[in-house]
């Protein structure tokens, strides 16, 4: 038999201050403030942030959110551009150019101190292998360069340990970086471009473009397996997340128009945010900028042009909130 508790839930505390063990859904009464009050998670949101100094798109990146490199990419007219800035969670500052310019070119790293440039292509050639290292104040062309050459490829992890995966012609080719060469590993079960997000054990790779699609496969560190799909068919999105089971995706291109939606997969399945892009975009930065509850999108295309804005992704957290009655 179902008892009182089950039924209709125990009594509201009455405490002389609020608890700081204090779970999502719980409900107190302090008596001190003569308040209400409830814990509830608060959804997440975009905020602007400083404008990049040179517009651009199907660029590189990493980082963090407060911590972040931007590298190479298009901005207007044929050839690429080889310029690089820093963002430190507010404004962006131009840093020293790659020596290799070029577009759809892939990018790595957890600061904006110790980052990767790899793959990409200068204009009209073929895909590269070139691979770049940052220091924190320079571009070094690394002796050995990836091992499959493509653009449009992404990466995830930092400089010591990272992933790269997947690209055009399209391809599935999968390798890890350890500070100085790459090793192939298993590819992709399906051959294309994708977001990625996460780190050398475990990443996401969602989307696919162009076409648009809603496949997402996620890396164990050894393999790649078929998951929950995305619930918009995107291409060019831009996102964030450090590990395999939580991940977030924003903007990107649904076959006719720039998007500004963003979903969030919590190791099972993806959840449409009710948040949604300032500025809606694709073919921003290659690489995964943060973390699912803190990451950044910056540049792009937006149709017909293309942008310098930056957004702050800050995710849901939670808050207490007073109850009141009106």
């Amino acid at each position: 038999m179902s008892d009182y508790y089950g039924l209709y839930g125990q009594k509201v505390q009455y405490l002389a201050s609020d608890p700081t063990d204090v779970q999502i859904g719980q409900v107190w009464y302090n008596s001190t403030s003569a308040t209400l009050k409830v814990r509830a998670l608060q959804a997440g949101a975009f905020v602007s942030g400083g404008n990049m100094n040179t517009a651009r798109y199907i660029f590189g990146g990493a980082g963090t959110q407060t911590s972040t490199l931007a590298f190479g990419g298009q901005a207007g007219a044929i050839p690429p551009v080889a310029s690089s800035e820093s963002y430190n969670g507010s404004a962006w500052t131009n840093t020293p150019n790659l020596n290799t310019a070029r577009l759809y070119i892939g990018g790595l790293g957890t600061t904006n101190t110790a980052a990767v440039a790899f793959g990409g292509v200068e204009a009209y050639g073929s895909p590269l292998t070139t691979t770049e290292l940052w220091n924190g104040s320079s571009w070094t062309t690394n002796p050995t360069g990836l091992n499959t050459a493509r653009a449009s490829v992404t990466g995830t992890g930092s400089q010591t340990a990272g992933l790269a995966f997947g690209g055009n012609a399209p391809t599935g080719a999968t390798e890890s970086f350890n500070g100085s060469s790459w090793t192939s590993l298993n590819n992709m079960n399906t051959n294309r471009g994708c977001t990625g997000t996460g780190n050398l054990n475990g990443s996401i790779a969602a989307g696919s473009g162009p076409p648009t699609n809603v496949a997402v496969e996620s890396w164990n560190g050894a393999s790649w397996t078929t998951i929950s799909s995305l619930s918009t068919a995107r291409s060019g999105a831009s996102g964030g997340g450090t590990s395999n089971t939580a991940s977030t995706v924003f903007g990107g291109n649904s076959g006719t128009a720039s998007m500004n939606s963003a979903e969030e997969y919590n190791g099972v399945s993806w959840t449409t945010s009710p948040a949604t892009l300032t500025t809606a975009r694709y073919n921003g930065a290659t690489g995964n900028v943060g973390t699912q509850s803190s990451s950044l999108i910056m540049g792009g295309q937006t149709d017909p042009s293309y942008t310098a804005a930056t957004e702050e992704w800050n995710g849901p957290t939670a808050v207490t909130k007073t109850v009141t009655v009106s």
